[in-house]
C-alpha cells in the first residue's frame, strides 16, 4: 500500500493554530494514501514526543493532506521487500509512535477523510476523539493479509465497542462507512461531508480554551481508570480532582465565574 518512500519526501506538516494552544500534526504522503513507512513512523514517534512535553500545547489534531485517506496502514510495498528479521527489526520503532500518541498528556482529536484501515485506524483509536465524514472507511483488516492488528487494535477497539463486535470487525477484517461507524461507535463525531477538519479543529479549540491542568488531569483519569473495577477508578478519579482543585487554575475558573469575565489560565 503506497509508493516507495523517498529519503526526500515529506512526511508530515506541523501546525499550530489558537495561538499556539492547538497543534495540528498532518500525515503527509498524499500519493502513498499516508501509509506508515518506517521513516513516517520515526517521524511521528518525534513530532509527538516533542509535543507532549510542550506545555504551551493544549490539545493536538491528527489530520490528512488527503482527502482520499486518512492512512491505509502499514506500507506493504516496504515490507514486500522485507525479510523476517527486518520486519521484527522495524516492529519497535512502530510501537515506538504508538507510544508516544498514546501518552501525549492533552487530548487529541482525530480529523478522519476517507479511508482509515489496519494502523491508519489503530492512529484514529490510539485518539481520545475521533471525528469522521460519511465516507469515511474504517477498519482493521489484517486478517485479510495473514496478519493481527499490532499496534492497539485487538485491545483499544473492545475498550471502545464491547468485547463481541471487536471480534466480529477483527476475525472477518470487515471494513465499515461512516455512518454505521458512528452507529457501532468505532467513531464519535460524524461531521457534514467535507467537515470532518473544520470539526476535529473545533473540538481541540474548546478543550484547548478549558483549564489546562483540569483537562490534563481529567484525560489521566479518563485513560487510567479505563482498565480499573470502579473502587480503583474511583480512586484514580479522586486523584485527578485534587490536583484541579488544590490549583491556581481552579482558584482563577472560580474568580472568573464570580466576575462574569472569561478566565485566565496559567495551567499552575
Amino acid at each position: 500500500m503506497g509508493d516507495p518512500d523517498h529519503g526526500d519526501e515529506p512526511l508530515l506538516q506541523l501546525l499550530h493554530h489558537e495561538d499556539g494552544r492547538v497543534a495540528e500534526v498532518v500525515l503527509d504522503r498524499p500519493r502513498a494514501l499516508n501509509a506508515l513507512s518506517t521513516r513516517m513512523v520515526d517521524a511521528l514517534a518525534g513530532v509527538l514526543g516533542r509535543l507532549g512535553a510542550d506545555p504551551a500545547v493544549r490539545a493536538v489534531v491528527l489530520s490528512s493532506s488527503s482527502a482520499r485517506a486518512f492512512c491505509v496502514g502499514a506500507d506493504l510495498k516496504e515490507r514486500a521487500g522485507f525479510d523476517d528479521a527486518a520486519l521484527l527489526a522495524q516492529r519497535p520503532r512502530f510501537r515506538a509512535a504508538f507510544a508516544a500518541l498514546l501518552a501525549v498528556p492533552v487530548p487529541v482529536v482525530a480529523a478522519v477523510r476517507g479511508h482509515a484501515l489496519g494502523g491508519g485506524y489503530e492512529l484514529a483509536l490510539s485518539c481520545d476523539v475521533v471525528v469522521a465524514e460519511p465516507s469515511a472507511v474504517v477498519g482493521l483488516p489484517e486478517v485479510g493479509v495473514g496478519l493481527v492488528p499490532g499496534c492497539g487494535g485487538t485491545q483499544l477497539l473492545p475498550r471502545r465497542v464491547g468485547a463481541g463486535r471487536a471480534a466480529e470487525l477483527v476475525l472477518t477484517g470487515r471494513t465499515v462507512g461512516g455512518e454505521e461507524a458512528l452507529r457501532l461507535g468505532l467513531v464519535d463525531v460524524l461531521a457534514a461531508p467535507g467537515g470532518a477538519l473544520g470539526e476535529a479543529r473545533a473540538v481541540a479549540a474548546r478543550a484547548a480554551a478549558a483549564s489546562p491542568v483540569a483537562v490534563r488531569a481529567a484525560k489521566r483519569a479518563l485513560r487510567r481508570g479505563a482498565d480499573a473495577d470502579l473502587a480503583t477508578g474511583l480512586e484514580v478519579e479522586d486523584a485527578a480532582w485534587r490536583t484541579a482543585a488544590l490549583s491556581a487554575d481552579r482558584r482563577e475558573g472560580v474568580a472568573a465565574f464570580a466576575e462574569r469575565r472569561a478566565p485566565r489560565w496559567t495551567g499552575a
